[in-house]
């Protein structure tokens, strides 16, 4: 029988998810909900020195405005679904499972896969230094470890001495000497490593009580029966480690299947997507709007006007190709097509604008209504009050050239309130002496219409144009100047019949004095 699909997502509250996080996580997401699997958030806090208060909240928050809701694991601060007593993968966060780790890195001391290390940070920082000196790397492997400050150079008791009267203290993984280590990547395919070419990893530290990612990771995945590790590519040179690792424990027959997804590139292709780049050419790179504790805020997509669902159908496309020509789904359609075997194993280059395309095609797919709800707020904001279907109406006129509601008032002011300066270019290119009595007296047909909707104010100008002889551009730019203040906008007739005969009407006369 095949075992139950466990994803998860295991971000450090070090700052703002960036986006290609939210990426990584979506990708999991997808996998798991394919497979009718479980989809968990765990979070990884056992770097003590960069955590970063309201990270967690900013992580969760950020998941949760994607749509991509986790079946199991840290929700809205709490534990999804279980009480962490009937649980028996709880706590999801690992400062909280502290107390289980250093059983895991003695136990591998014990097999003699690991070992202590006291070297202090002045001792190691000397070597590295020595060792630039004189053109070389410092690295804590088999070449060196047997010179020195650890356990597998002193006696027990002296062991035994140092380990009950300090805390300054590590255990290190024992690299094998000259083993190639053969890994399966469902992405990159096979992949060879040589162990001499690795160092010996701190997986414990005595001074925090607390696992490096390396430990924690590994012994996590094992308890929680991950079967999948879908992670950034950046993890990708700890592979070896950790296939190590899950042999020294003797788990090597329920070790997970692990595959990397590639970086989400600059928009030119050189180097990996920063939110520097954001701040150069004025995009986001993380879903939801970031404070810093130091005060800096940073932008988000969510606050930045982008629909989720636009988002997140964007974001999927970087990186995994669906195989046909569909560019829009929606998350049920994602989960559809989605599959590993379409991840692209070279970076995936970012496009602020096909970002803006993907908002663009989401608006035109939302109802009127909708729209008008949304765009309601802006008009508020300055004094209008406008009925739900003159909203909808005006909405209706200008969604179409749009990629977010926040541009819904440039595109449309005109429709709200009469201008109150006129463009002097469009003036000097159109305006003639006989504009003003042409413009006149088709306000004063306007005033004699029965009907006064789109097409009988059409009917009624091309008729005074064709029998007057005037020149159809010049009337209906100077007429459209008159009442939108520029050259913009749609058309005349559409303008009039929403704003009405009344407003129409003040405001060419009101141009023409």
């Amino acid at each position: 029988m095949a075992k139950e699909t466990r994803v998860r997502f295991a971000p450090s509250p070090t700052g703002p998810l960036h986006m290609g996080g939210v990426r990584t996580a979506l990708y999991n997401y997808l996998y798991a909900k394919k497979r009718g699997g479980k989809f968990i958030l765990r979070i990884e806090d056992t770097d003590s020195q960069r955590f970063v208060p309201g990270a967690e909240e900013y992580i969760i928050e950020a998941l949760e405005w994607c749509g991509i809701s986790p079946n199991e694991g840290i929700k809205e601060g709490k534990i999804a679904e279980i009480a962490d007593k009937e649980n028996p993968y709880a706590p999801y966060r690992q400062s909280q499972r502290r107390g289980i780790y250093r059983k895991y890195a003695e136990e591998l001391v014990d097999k003699g896969f690991a070992y202590y290390a006291f070297d202090t940070s002045s001792a190691l920082d000397k070597m590295r230094k020595d060792a630039e000196e004189t053109g070389e790397t410092f690295t804590y492997n088999h070449s060196v470890r047997e010179s020195l400050d650890n356990s597998l150079t002193i006696s027990k008791e002296e062991l035994s001495r140092r380990l009950d009267e300090s805390d300054h203290w590590v255990i290190r993984f024992k690299m094998p000497i000259d083993k190639i280590i053969k890994m399966t990547d469902l992405i990159r395919g096979e992949i060879e490593v040589n162990s001499s070419t690795l160092d010996d990893k701190v997986l414990w530290k005595a001074a925090d009580e607390l696992p490096t990612y390396h430990l924690a990771n590994v012994v996590d995945d094992r308890l929680m029966e991950i079967s999948d590790v879908i992670r950034g590519e950046e993890w990708l040179p700890s592979l070896p480690l950790h296939y190590m690792l899950y042999e020294a424990f003797g788990w090597s027959d329920i070790r997970p299947s692990f595959a990397h997804l590639s970086l989400l590139l600059k928009p030119d292709g050189k180097g990996k997507l920063s939110k520097r780049d954001g701040d150069r050419l004025g995009f986001p790179v993380f879903p939801l709007e970031w404070r810093a504790p130091g005060g800096e805020i940073s932008s988000g997509y969510r606050e930045e006007g982008y629909y989720p669902d636009a988002f997140i159908n964007m974001l999927a496309l970087l990186g995994w190709n669906p195989g046909t020509q569909q560019e829009i789904f929606n998350l049920n359609e994602l989960t559809e097509a989605f599959s590993l075997e379409r991840v692209v194993k070279s970076g995936a280059k970012f496009n602020p604008e096909k970002a803006k395309w993907f908002n663009q095609e989401y608006l035109r797919q939302r109802d009127l209504l909708s729209l008008a709800e949304e765009f309601k707020p802006f008009l508020i904001s300055k004094g209008i009050d406008k009925n739900d279907e003159y909203i909808s109406s005006a909405v209706s006129m200008i969604k179409e050239r749009a990629s977010f509601v926040k541009e819904f008032w440039s595109l449309s002011d005109f429709l709200f309130t009469a201008p109150q300066s006129y463009d002097t270019a469009v003036k000097a290119k159109f305006w003639k002496e006989s504009t003003p009595a042409i413009l006149k007296e088709i306000s004063e047909s306007l005033k004699v219409m029965e009907n006064f909707d789109k097409e009988s104010i059409e009917q009624k100008i091309s008729q005074l144009i064709k029998e007057n002889g005037w020149q159809t551009g010049s009337v209906m730019n100077c007429l459209r100047l008159l009442l939108v203040g520029e050259s913009k906008g749609p058309g005349v007739a559409d303008i009039m019949s929403l704003i009405g005969r009344e407003e129409s009407i003040s405001r060419v006369e009101r141009g023409l004095e």
